[in-house]
């Protein structure tokens, strides 16, 4: 999964996660939960289930055939894919991106990582977030201290009223976490 933002690959890794199953179950899947961070379908599924089978992220466990169907391979994640989807979906979630997409997608395969694991990546994505509201704080300060108009830095505002935004969830969410508020059963 070499590519930067493999959000398709790493949604199939963390279904195979639940159980095993035929790209036409995953992409039925993608769609009933509104996974909507997903674009392309059904061909970008598809590529995906080429790209993790070729590195061996997910491996076919049998093939299927209902009357006169075409064959369908149902696919099952190795220790590999695991382990790939766990450290993906870490990083996902502890480094804020541009692309708030690919935010959106850690949040909705959360459930796939340890609670502690989790959070920890949560506490990290909190702590970079703060560290950039000060930085632009401080900026807007010193552009306001220079004469420079407020109208023209109404984009430094609104991206920290954006980023003030997700920290308050992601405090809020840990404050759930920790309180034991939402069922926790990563696979």
């Amino acid at each position: 999964m070499a590519r930067r933002h493999d959000l398709v690959g790493l949604t199939v890794l963390a279904l195979l996660t639940v159980r095993a199953a035929h790209p036409y179950e995953l992409h039925r899947f993608i769609v009933e939960t509104h996974k909507d961070y997903i674009t392309g379908l059904p061909r970008s599924l598809y590529h995906a289930v080429e790209r993790l089978a070729k590195d061996e992220l997910i491996v076919p466990a049998k093939t299927d055939r209902e009357g006169r169907r075409p064959e369908r391979t149902v696919y099952e994640i190795t220790e590999e894919g695991r382990a790939e989807l766990a450290a993906r979906l870490k990083q996902l979630l502890e480094r804020p991106d541009p692309d708030r997409c690919t935010f959106v997608a850690a949040v909705s395969l959360i459930g796939c990582l340890p609670l502690p694991d989790a959070q920890r990546a949560l506490r990290g994505r909190a702590a970079t977030i703060e560290g950039a509201l000060a930085g632009m704080d401080a900026h807007r300060r010193a552009m306001a201290d220079s004469g420079l108009p407020a109208v023209l830095m109404l984009e430094v505002e609104y991206e920290q009223a954006l980023q003030q935004a997700e920290l308050d969830w992601i405090k809020d969410l840990l404050g759930r976490l920790d309180k034991g508020e939402l069922d926790w059963a990563s696979r």
